[in-house]
Formats: structure tokens, sequence, C-alpha cells
């Protein structure tokens, strides 16, 4: 299974993400970013780790929960970016 990281501004969109996603059956994890992170304006993220990152995506634009950006964990820590 794969992790994604959700990104988000505020911790206030961070939580809403994580309420909606959970009631959906997804299961997530609410924290702070890598400093490279924020300084891109992002502060906080839901790490998901899920097959169905587009569903948990699609879920959160429908709710207009503004998410920022998403990353994809890769092997040896590193995170790339992935449009969905």
């Amino acid at each position: 299974m794969r992790t994604y990281y959700i990104t988000f501004r505020s911790v206030t969109f961070a939580q809403r993400g994580e309420g909606l996603l959970s009631a959906a059956g997804l299961r997530c994890s609410i924290g702070r970013t890598p400093r490279w992170m924020e300084e891109q304006g992002c502060g906080y993220a839901l790490k998901v780790r899920t097959k169905d990152i587009r569903e948990a995506v699609e879920l959160l634009r429908e709710q207009k929960v503004p998410l920022r950006r998403v990353y994809e964990g890769k092997d040896g820590g590193k995170m790339e970016e992935v449009t969905l």
C-alpha cells in the first residue's frame, strides 16, 4: 500500500479533511508538514495509506475542503508531488 500526504494551509482545514475521510472509511492521520513543505505554504498534512487516493482527494474537493498539494511517499523517504 502506498503512502500519500495531502497538504493544507491550516490545521482547521486538515481537521475538517480528517473528519470527512474517516467518516468515509478512509484511514488517515494528521500532522505537521516537514519544513520544506512549509516553505511552499503547507503547514499541515493528512497521511493517507490507501490505494484509493483519488477517491480521498475527490471527496475533499466535493466538500470544498481547500487542499494544497498531494505527495506520494517514495522509497528512501523521498516525496514526489502527484497530480490528481
